[in-house]
C-alpha cells in the first residue's frame, strides 16, 4: 500500500470483523526521535493465542470468503521495511492492540496519506461505532473523537451525507493546522 492511511483503512476493517465498539487510532511523529509510531487499538473480540501467534501469516484469515488475509502481514512488512517494528497484543474478550513504527526518514516509510478520507470512510460504514483518533506531532495535537460529535448532534445519525461531509471539512481544517509531512 502507497500510503498509511490505507494500512490503517485496512486494520480498523479487521476491528469492525471483530464487533468492536470503539476504535483509538492514534499517530505519533517524534521528528527528535525520526519515529512514526501507529497505534490502533480495539475492544472487539480479541484473538486467541494461537490464532495471534499465525495472523501475520498471510494465508491465515478468519474470512469464509477467501483463504488469506494480507492486511496485518503487509503493515508488518511495510513497518520492518521501513525500519521500524511491528507488536499485536490480543486476548479473547478483551480486544486487540496493533503497534507499528517507522523510521521517519525512510526511504520506504509510506507517506501518511489521506486521514481525513480514511476516517469519514470509517465512520459512513459503521455509524454506530465510536472511532478516536489522535494525531500529535512533537508539541502540536490533533483529536477527533466521535462521542463528542454524537453528544452535539443527538439523533442524527453520523453517516448523514450532511454530518460527513461537516466531519470532513472540520477535520481537514483542523488537521492542517498541525499536520504538515
Amino acid at each position: 500500500m502507497k500510503e498509511l492511511s490505507l494500512h490503517i483503512l485496512d486494520i480498523v476493517q479487521n476491528s469492525l470483523r471483530a464487533d468492536a465498539k470503539c476504535i483509538y487510532i492514534s499517530i505519533l511523529y517524534d521528528l527528535s526521535g525520526d519515529l512514526v509510531e501507529i497505534t490502533i487499538k480495539d475492544d472487539g473480540c480479541g484473538m486467541t493465542p494461537e490464532f495471534l501467534s499465525a495472523v501475520t501469516d498471510p494465508f491465515v484469515t478468519t474470512r469464509t470468503t477467501r483463504k488469506i488475509g494480507m492486511g496485518i502481514p503487509l503493515f508488518k512488512m511495510a513497518a520492518k521495511q521501513a525500519g521500524g517494528t511491528f507488536h499485536i497484543n490480543s486476548a479473547p474478550g478483551q480486544g486487540t492492540e496493533i503497534q507499528a513504527t517507522f523510521i521517519r526518514s525512510h526511504i520506504d516509510t509510506p507517506p501518511l496519506g489521506d486521514m481525513a478520507e480514511t476516517i469519514v470512510t470509517l465512520v459512513q460504514g459503521a455509524p454506530d461505532v465510536e472511532f478516536i483518533y489522535s494525531y500529535n506531532k512533537d508539541l502540536q495535537k490533533f483529536n477527533f473523537d466521535t462521542r463528542k460529535i454524537r453528544a452535539i448532534l443527538e439523533d442524527i445519525p453520523l453517516n448523514e451525507p450532511e454530518v460527513l461531509s461537516w466531519i470532513k471539512s472540520k477535520f481537514r481544517e483542523t488537521e492542517a493546522l498541525v499536520v504538515d509531512e
